[in-house]
């Protein structure tokens, strides 16, 4: 029988104990759970609830079950319906009544959330250290090729000269938001609930203040129905995931096109490719196509979890039990696909000269040879009907700007001059591009070193010490 079977005549059947277990699931969290349960014991002593040498004992037993686990000796059974009663009952088969001691004053409700928080909070710190590595490599990259040139698209056509660099930082302006939202969902964790116990609180004069600090909660919630069935920081980190997720899609989807063919900006290092079971001449970037597909994978934890805490009334309801596993899910998803990512990028090849020839296609100085026209007094809306003509004739010619003759613009406006050649290097384009957050590299420059002090910061914080808050003696 269960250890809650007090008012029950006969145990739930076979199936219906699987189907209500969570412990396949929560295992996971033994770590959390013993660090609360030692926590709440040793506050029960402080406040003479349980005597000094059950706390004694419960320490020390609680120490036992860890190592116990850690050692692959631990005994899960399908009968212990979550991992605090896993726990719990080791304890207590371990020690005897010091173990049944242990719960007084807690609920599971309140238990579950806890070990739920320091998860989240471990995870939230984990991610924001693969969010860094992930920028750092982008950042080597930019950096090893600052001076080289490619096309820049917008509906993945041919649009304007850019710096290799400049592309690469755009990526690293999305991972500084992802991390912005990790650690915003590891804020949102940072509370404890333990002490709410089912929903109303208790009779017991326990000292909730006590226990947040000791497993190095910044605060405790002040309301006991909300502290046990609020999960709205879990919403926030697997939303964090989500998000993350969808920008390293997008990264990958560059890095897949970039490595064809077609393209062959990149070549990808042979760790992260693999090859063809028919085709000997193949070298697929897989890794990237499934960083692009997980996507999908994590994007559906998010929806799982909002239906799951859609119209849920107060307070704890069974439902809440299916919230761990979007939150592993994701976490660990987006985690794995950060550091094959950040593998990639570090290791890939990048190829000059290929992007170069493809910057030389596409008419990319139209809008520079319109902007010409426009310095020189005519009307914008003009001056870009007059590079469309230009570019039309090269169309039909079969050939780019630069290889029209100076009397092939006068023919279409006597304000051309022979410095028109100016207008169409790709370098003094791209050079020209000198507003804030522009492609010039003066401005990349500025864009790099203020994104290298945010990286320092940020990898800084996910540091003992850093923002990531306290350790507390029974701190996982």
């Amino acid at each position: 029988m269960a250890l809650w079977s007090g008012r029950f005549t006969q145990d739930v059947g076979e199936l219906t104990q699987r189907f209500g277990a969570s412990l396949p699931v929560d295992r996971a969290l033994y770590v959390q759970d013993i660090a609360g349960s030692k926590a709440h014991a040793a506050m029960l002593a402080a406040q003479g609830i349980i005597l000094p040498h059950d706390n004694e004992a419960i320490q020390s037993g609680l120490d036992d079950v860890r190592a116990s686990i850690e050692s692959g000796e631990f005994a899960f059974d399908v009968n212990d319906e979550d991992i605090h009663m896993a726990v719990e009952g080791a304890l207590i088969r371990s020690i005897g009544d010091a173990g049944a001691r242990l719960h007084t004053g807690r609920s599971r409700n309140d238990q579950a959330v806890t070990d739920t928080r320091l998860f989240a909070k471990a995870r939230c710190a984990a991610l924001m250290q693969a969010n860094c590595d992930l920028r750092a490599a982008l950042m080597s990259q930019a950096d090893a090729n600052k001076d080289v040139l490619m096309p820049g698209y917008t509906h993945m056509q041919h649009a304007q000269p850019v710096l290799f660099a400049h592309h690469l930082l755009a990526y690293v302006a999305m991972l500084e938001r992802d991390y912005g939202r990790l650690k915003a969902a590891r804020t949102a964790a940072d509370a404890s609930p333990l002490g709410a116990a089912a929903l109303a609180g208790t009779t017991y004069p326990l000292d909730r203040f006590q226990t947040a600090e000791a497993l190095g909660f910044s605060r405790v919630i002040g309301n006991s129905l909300d502290a046990v069935s609020d999960r709205d920081f879990l919403l926030d980190l697997v939303y964090a995931c989500s998000v993350s997720c969808l920008h390293l899609s997008r990264l990958c989807e560059e890095l897949v096109l970039w490595s064809t063919a077609e393209f062959d900006f990149i070549e990808l290092s042979d760790a992260f490719s693999t090859g063809s079971s028919i085709m000997p001449q193949k070298k697929n970037p897989d890794f990237a196509e499934l960083i692009r597909g997980k996507t999908g994978r994590v994007v559906g934890d998010l929806v799982a979890l909002l239906m799951t805490l859609k119209a849920l009334p107060l307070a704890y309801n069974k439902d809440l039990q299916e919230d761990k596993r979007a939150a592993i899910d994701a976490a660990k998803t987006l985690e794995d696909c950060c550091r094959c990512a950040a593998g990639m990028v570090a290791t890939m090849t990048v190829k000059p000269a290929s992007m170069l020839a493809q910057a030389e296609k596409g008419h990319l100085a139209a809008t520079d040879v319109a902007d010409y026209l426009a310095k020189k007094g005519m009307p914008f809306r003009q001056a870009h009907a007059v590079v469309g003509h230009l570019v039309l004739l090269c169309e039909r010619r079969g050939c780019g700007l630069g290889d029209l003759s100076l009397a092939d613009f006068q023919a279409e406006s006597d304000l051309f001059d022979a410095d028109i050649a100016d207008a169409l290097d790709l370098r003094a384009i791209v050079e020209a591009r000198t507003t804030y957050g522009g492609t010039a590299s003066v401005r990349v420059a500025e864009q790099m070193d203020a994104a290298r002090a945010r990286l320092e910061t940020d990898a800084a914080a996910c540091g003992a010490g850093g923002s990531c808050g306290p350790a507390g003696p029974y701190s996982c």
